[in-house]
C-alpha cells in the first residue's frame, strides 16, 4: 500500500581578485570602480574576519545605532523595562544591555558567545551597572539562567534580515526563557522585494566575461608551453565564476529612484510565534472506528485513537522513523511525501516501510529529495 501527502511547515595595487570556494583567479585592472572596491570586502565583514576588537566594537555599535535615542532607543515606553528581567541575545559590546538597565530593568542577562563578552563586562563596569547587568559568555543554546525573563531584546538582523542565522538563537532563547506573558524587541519583521534598475549588472557581466577570457588564455598557455591540457576544467571554473559574479547577491545602497516597481512583502515574521526547527523523522499511528456497517450502523460511533497524547497514551504508542541527519525546516516550508508499506519477505508478520520526500522551502528553493527504508519488527 502507498500514499502521497503534502504538508506545510576585490582590489589592491591595480589588481582585481575573484575568489570562490574552489578557485582563486587574478586579473589586471587599471581603474577599479568604487563598486569593485566595495565587493572586495570579506563577505563576513570585519566582525567575523578582523582580529581587531576595536573595529568589532565600532561595527557592533554602528549596527545597534538604529535603537538609539535615550530610552526611545527601543521604540517603546519605559514601562516595558521598568523592574523587568531582560535577556539580551548576542550582546556584543553590551550596548543594548546597558540601555535596558538605564531604562529601569531589575536584571539584565547579556549573553554573548564570543570573547567579546570580556569587553562587554568592562563596558558594563565602566558604566557602574555591574550590579544589574550580568554578562554571560556562552552559546544561547547552552546557557542556563536562574529565572524566566519578561523581555528578550536582540540585534539579530543580518543582510536581508536572515543571512547570519542568528534568529535561530533568538527562537531558542524565547522557547527556553521567555515568560508566557513576555515580550520581544524587535517583535515583528518584514522582508520586501522590488524591481530595480542598476548599472551593476552590465559591470558584473563584463567582469565574468573578462575572467573567462583570462581562463582561456591560461589553458592555451598551459597546453602550448607545458603540454598539459586543462580545458576539461573549463565548465566547473565557469560555473564558479558565474556564481561569484552573476549569482551572488551584493551589498548596495540603492537610491529610491532605482526602484522601478511596487515593492512586495515576501515574508512577515512574528517573533513570538515564528518557528525554525529540525525535521528529525516521521511519526506514525492509527485509529480504529466502531461504526458498524452502512445497513446496520452503530447507535453511537466510537473511535479508538493511538495519536500522540499528553494523558491518554496506549500500549501501541507510535512508530518513529528517524532521519539521519535531521533536516532544518521553517514555518511555511512544504513537504511532499510518499509512503509505502509491504510485508517482509522473510517474515509475513513483519513490515517494511519506505518514505520518500521532497521539501520546498518557503523561499521556493527545492531541497534534495530523499528516500529511506525502514523495518517494523
Amino acid at each position: 500500500m502507498g500514499s502521497n501527502t503534502n504538508g506545510v511547515v576585490g582590489d589592491q595595487s591595480g589588481t582585481a581578485m575573484a575568489e570562490t570556494a574552489g578557485w582563486r583567479w587574478t586579473r589586471a585592472s587599471t581603474s577599479p570602480t568604487t563598486s569593485d572596491l566595495r565587493l572586495s570586502l570579506p563577505p563576513e565583514g570585519d566582525a567575523l574576519r578582523s582580529s581587531s576588537h576595536g573595529r568589532l566594537l565600532q561595527r557592533r555599535f554602528q549596527e545597534q545605532a538604529p535603537f538609539h535615542g535615550k530610552h526611545r532607543k527601543f521604540g517603546i515606553n519605559l514601562v516595558n523595562f521598568l523592574e523587568k528581567a531582560v535577556l539580551d541575545v548576542g550582546a556584543g559590546s553590551g550596548i543594548l544591555a546597558i540601555w535596558s538597565a538605564q531604562a529601569g530593568a531589575r536584571k539584565v542577562y547579556a549573553v554573548e558567545a564570543t570573547s567579546m563578552a570580556e569587553h562587554a563586562r568592562a563596558v558594563v563596569k565602566a558604566n557602574n551597572l555591574q550590579d544589574v547587568v550580568e554578562v554571560i559568555e556562552g552559546s544561547m543554546e547552552d546557557v542556563v539562567l536562574p529565572e524566566k525573563v519578561d523581555v528578550i531584546i536582540s540585534e539579530w538582523m543580518g543582510y536581508f534580515l536572515l543571512r547570519e542565522s542568528m534568529f535561530d538563537s533568538v527562537i531558542c532563547a524565547r522557547d527556553r526563557w521567555l515568560k508566557p506573558t513576555g515580550v520581544m524587541y524587535p517583535s515583528h519583521a518584514s522582508m520586501w522585494v522590488a524591481p530595480i534598475r542598476s548599472g551593476l549588472g552590465d559591470q558584473k557581466s563584463n567582469d565574468y566575461e573578462s575572467s573567462m577570457e583570462d581562463w582561456y588564455r591560461f589553458t592555451d598557455q598551459t597546453k602550448n608551453y607545458y603540454g598539459v591540457d586543462m580545458s576539461v576544467l573549463t565548465k566547473p571554473f565557469s560555473q564558479e565564476q558565474k556564481k561569484y559574479y552573476l549569482q551572488t547577491s551584493m551589498w548596495n545602497n540603492l537610491h529610491p529612484h532605482q526602484v522601478i516597481g511596487t515593492a512586495a512583502t515576501v515574508k512577515e515574521i512574528d517573533c513570538l510565534t515564528a518557528s525554525n526547527t529540525r525535521l528529525c523523522g516521521f511519526g506514525g499511528w492509527f485509529d480504529v472506528h466502531f461504526r458498524g456497517r452502512k445497513e446496520d450502523p452503530a447507535e453511537k460511533e466510537i473511535e479508538l485513537t493511538t495519536a500522540p497524547s499528553v494523558n491518554d497514551g496506549t500500549h501501541w504508542g507510535q512508530q518513529v522513523f528517524l532521519l539521519d541527519p535531521p533536516i532544518r525546516v521553517s514555518e511555511g516550508d512544504k513537504l511532499n511525501a510518499s509512503f509505502s508499506m509491504n510485508r517482509s519477505k522473510e517474515n509475513h508478520r513483519l513490515m517494511e516501510v519506505e518514505f520518500s520526500c521532497e521539501i520546498r522551502q518557503y523561499s521556493g528553493e527545492l531541497l534534495p529529495p530523499f528516500r529511506n527504508r525502514y523495518f517494523i519488527e
